[in-house]
């Protein structure tokens, strides 16, 4: 098992850990927090978002343009953490128990 990494979701300030085998989506499932998915594997787009740490795909080519890659956008349902993460996702929400 890998290192779990450490992600802040913002504007919101939910807090979780990700260990890398995970996809981001998937750990903060775990965690109890719900990220904007369709689709799950990378070509939907709805959980596009901007992430301040560094990740890598899944998948070779997720979708997402040249110029989104190139402002730290990812697709949190293919993408593992590789560093402590801060994820824009203003929809974000705790999934209620």
């Amino acid at each position: 098992m890998m290192q779990p990494f450490k992600v802040r979701i913002e504007p919101i300030g939910f807090d979780f850990e990700c260990a890398g085998e995970l996809t981001l989506m998937e750990g903060a499932r775990r965690a109890g927090i719900l990220l904007p998915a369709s689709c799950r594997n990378g070509t939907c787009r709805t959980c596009l978002c901007r992430a301040h740490g560094k990740v890598r795909h899944a998948i070779e080519w997720p979708g997402l343009s040249r110029e989104e890659k190139q402002e730290d956008c990812i697709l949190p349902c293919v993408a593992h953490a590789e560093s402590d993460l801060v994820l824009e996702v203003p929809a974000a929400r705790r999934i209620s128990r």
